[in-house]
């Protein structure tokens, strides 16, 4: 017989929050399943402007405190008064929250990527160097659950003994994302949070070349971030015709064009996971990437999409390339990353994720 489980989530967003991503929906997706199945959730997670400071979402009790700063200072408080049965400290975004230490119930680590050099791109020496210390006392936890094998690997370089890392991937909602039409012409969208670390103006390069070759190629940047004036501007500067900036879509619209373009591109410095690229899987659309930590568990080179190696602009334009000339080798692309979605079950996710829990007790 299944436990009851009263769930207390710590995670810096919330599914709404306007700068959510692949962890919210996962989130999302695993803690409303958690709900339909009897358990209670209540997610601590900063405020924004215009949130209210508690609802419910998908059955999930959403209770929104401080910023993210304070929100580290205020959430011990909440872990200590907590009366229910296991906590979930989610570290999307790379500071820990140390909940161990402020209670004596059940608490469980998740990790979609280690940061570390990743913070170097997005802060300034100082503050970069402080996190990513803080960052290293993810090894004191007793389970973590990742999302990847990428990110298993990094956790036990950090110094978290092996038998204390669960892999539960993410998964994709093949109801929502699926095949429809392509584009006439050849499309490339790129779909995220506009940061540094995304490396967005790799893909301006690479498309730079592509456009060269395929004057009526399309490239769409979805997605809205701190980092995406610079992108515009630089799109300008190297005179770019057939690039657009959508900014941030609705999911249906997301989904739409997910389907119709040819293929989906990431230059990502790192991933936990890659949402976007199984997403886009599900509407049949490959992906070409960097061959780097994330990106090679959603992606098989050769199989799924491409792998490019890390930082090479050149290759991956001629990858770019590569897929767009060649009918033969996207068809069978995309088909295959189509057909490999069907491993990643929401439903599936969240009753390993679920398991897991209980077994912690």
């Amino acid at each position: 017989m299944a436990k009851y489980l009263n769930i207390l989530w710590l995670n810096h967003r919330d599914p709404k929050h306007p700068l959510a991503g692949g962890a919210e929906v996962r989130l999302q997706e695993i803690g409303k399943r958690l709900v339909q199945n009897g358990h209670s959730i209540k997610l601590i997670c900063e405020r924004w402007p215009g949130s209210k400071k508690t609802e419910f979402l998908d059955g999930i009790e959403v209770i929104r405190i401080g910023n993210k700063y304070t929100i580290h200072l205020e959430a011990p408080f909440i872990v200590n008064r907590f009366n229910g049965n296991i906590i979930i400290d989610d570290m999307a975004h790379a500071l820990p929250w140390e909940s161990q230490f402020f209670t004596h119930k059940s608490v469980i680590g998740q990790v979609h990527h280690v940061h570390q050099n990743v913070l170097d791109f997005e802060l300034n020496p100082i503050a970069a160097k402080a996190i990513t210390l803080s960052e290293r006392a993810i090894k004191y936890y007793k389970s973590v659950i990742v999302v990847s094998e990428s990110t298993k690997k990094a956790i036990i370089d950090l110094g978290l003994c092996k038998s204390r890392v669960r892999v539960i991937p993410n998964g994709v909602d093949t109801d929502f994302y699926k095949p429809t039409s392509k584009s006439p012409s050849p499309t490339i969208i790129w779909v995220g949070r506009v940061k540094r670390y995304k490396r967005v103006e790799h893909v301006l390069f690479a498309f730079s070349i592509v456009e060269k070759q395929l004057p009526d190629a399309k490239l769409i940047i979805v997605g809205n971030g701190d980092y995406l004036e610079n992108i515009k501007n630089l799109a300008k500067k190297i005179g770019l015709k057939n690039v657009s900036f959508p900014g941030f879509v609705e999911e249906k619209k997301k989904a739409s064009l997910m389907a119709s373009s040819w293929l989906i591109v990431s230059s990502s410095f790192i991933e936990g996971w890659g949402m976007t690229i199984t997403e886009s899987a599900a509407c049949g659309t490959p992906a070409v990437a960097y061959d780097v930590a994330g990106l090679r568990d959603s992606i098989i080179n050769d199989e799924t999409g491409l792998l490019v190696s890390d930082g090479d602009v050149k290759a991956l334009a001629q990858n770019l390339l590569r897929v767009l000339q060649d009918d033969q080798l996207r068809v069978k692309l995309g088909s295959n990353a189509l057909n490999r979605t069907k491993q990643f079950s929401w439903d599936k996710v969240a009753q390993e994720f679920s398991d897991f829990l209980e077994s912690s007790q």
